[in-house]
């Protein structure tokens, strides 16, 4: 049959997976990406390494599909957004890693920005905060670190227009591509026109020339041509897509009112708010949702934004040992009735929506001498939640109707967290089929593009939830959030 392929780019490992016509997952490929801590708050990934696996992973997908005498279509990408990479694009190897979105090294940066009243004009044109979170003061760190002083064919940008490059030639001659979800989390790009803003880039010491061409989400970005693929030579790169905006895509959330909640490395709350730029929000940002070229409007979303979800887990898992695999947590947490007054604050990379403060940290209030791992666990989960929890009042507050929350991602397998978000957001939640929204939504993108789904409508009725969670008696859980919240305030 035609398939498409799709590639997730994301912060703890890169997966390719093979879709039906219909996007029914058919085969897929993983392997981790490490994530190195040079220093505190500092967060990197290896460029090299990156490549590799990117490569083994489509290889093996497209070994797959030739043994089983599928014809691929077109590949869609997504990936983590805000990671920011400065490359010389001349050569084959790279010297300076990554700049991860949960890095942390450029919040004095940002604190001077804000100090100098920068930052209303950061939201009014961009939609976004004066952050670490995104690109624009890893650009400046990199450029002000010498990361391209010898550059012959100097490249700054996110991880997108890194794959983009590295699938299409690379030094011998790889395109230099964006899109709008990628480019408006960089602080540099304008709402209204979609397109970098010069003003911005001077704020930023950014020079122009060194960032990609923005096209839209789904478009032609070229043919993969990489010798390591030729099983997938001359496939085209037909979709690409920021990770989150690619959940919401995947959901189906095409029309306003309907949201998702991908609880990943970190947890991510996105509405779909039309496709004119809407009025901004406190506690929230706004962003470029998709631009669809001829299959449909540049649309824009709400997002809240937790850094650390799943890494929360892991942290559990690698630094405590309380327990030996991610899944555990579940069985742990579900072995008692409540947290017994223990608060997580997961905090490691600062508090995201609503609160944005960089400079909090992990907290863990409540101790006695009667708490127990059990305990831990579930305080941990129920924080997953309560994150979200916050995102979802902040959306209430500000007017944003949600009808339902769609769930996706690595932790939305737990029924445990599913019912307690349900519970404490007062939302329907349903979980998706797929618990890969992210790459689903590369896949159908790419799928819209070659004509395997004939329109927005067909693609639409191919979303099916697995399971919907009903709220229950909110009393204890509230109680729960309240305390939750203090903890937060004093982290």
């Amino acid at each position: 049959m035609d398939v498409v392929i799709a590639l997730d780019a994301g912060t703890t490992g890169v997966r390719a997976i093979a879709f039906s016509p219909e996007l029914e997952e058919l085969a897929s490929s993983y392997r981790t990406l490490t994530n190195h801590f040079p220093a505190p708050a500092y967060v990197e990934h290896d460029l090299n390494e990156l490549s590799v696996i990117t490569l083994e992973v489509l290889s093996e997908i497209a070994t797959w599909t030739s043994d089983n005498h599928h014809h691929v279509r077109a590949l869609g990408i997504t990936n983590q957004r805000e990671t920011t990479v400065a490359i010389d694009r001349r050569a084959d190897t790279h010297d300076t890693r990554a700049i991860v979105w949960q890095d942390r090294r450029t919040s004095d940066h940002c604190h001077q920005l804000r100090a100098n009243g920068i930052e209303p004009m950061l939201r009014d044109r961009t939609g976004l905060v004066a952050d670490s979170y995104f690109s624009a003061t890893k650009m400046s760190w990199l450029i002000a670190h010498g990361a391209l002083q010898h550059a012959q064919q100097p490249g700054l940008g996110t991880i997108d227009t890194f794959i983009v490059w590295l699938l299409t030639g690379g030094a011998q001659g790889g395109r230099w591509l964006s899109e709008p979800s990628n480019a408006s989390r960089t602080l540099l790009v304008d709402l209204v026109s979609a397109d970098w803003c010069p003003d911005l880039a001077e704020l930023f010491n950014v020079p122009l020339d060194f960032v990609a061409d923005i096209i839209p989400s789904i478009d032609h970005f070229g043919d993969v041509s990489h010798p390591a693929l030729s099983t997938l030579r001359g496939v085209p790169i037909m979709c690409v897509m920021g990770d989150q905006q690619a959940a919401l895509f995947g959901h189906a959330a095409l029309h306003p009112g309907l949201a998702k909640a991908t609880y990943g490395t970190g947890s991510f709350l996105l509405a779909h708010a039309g496709d004119t730029v809407p009025a901004l929000q406190e506690g929230l940002i706004t962003t470029i949702a998709w631009d669809l070229g001829i299959h449909g409007p540049l649309s824009y979303a709400y997002e809240g934004s937790a850094f650390v979800a799943g890494a929360a887990i892991q942290w559990l898992r690698d630094e405590l040992g309380i327990i030996s695999s991610s899944a555990e947590i579940n069985e742990l947490a579900a072995r008692v009735a409540d947290s017994a007054g223990v608060s997580v604050v997961p905090a490691f990379s600062g508090l995201g929506s609503p609160q944005w403060r960089s400079d909090a940290r992990g907290t863990i209030m409540g101790l006695s001498r009667g708490v127990t791992r059990e305990h831990l666990a579930r305080a941990t989960l129920e924080a997953l939640a309560f994150q979200v929890r916050a995102m979802t009042d902040a959306f209430a507050a500000a007017g944003v109707a949600v009808r339902e929350l769609r769930a996706d991602g690595g932790a939305a397998a737990s029924d445990l967290l599913m019912s307690v978000q349900a519970t404490a957001s007062r939302l329907v939640v349903r979980r998706s089929s797929s618990l890969e929204a992210t790459a689903r939504g590369a896949a159908g993108g790419a799928a819209l593009a070659t004509g395997l789904i004939g329109s927005l409508d067909d693609y639409a009725q191919m979303w099916t939830s697995s399971q919907s969670f009903e709220p229950d008696d909110p009393l204890f859980l509230d109680l729960a959030y309240d305390a939750w919240c203090r903890a937060a305030e004093r982290a």
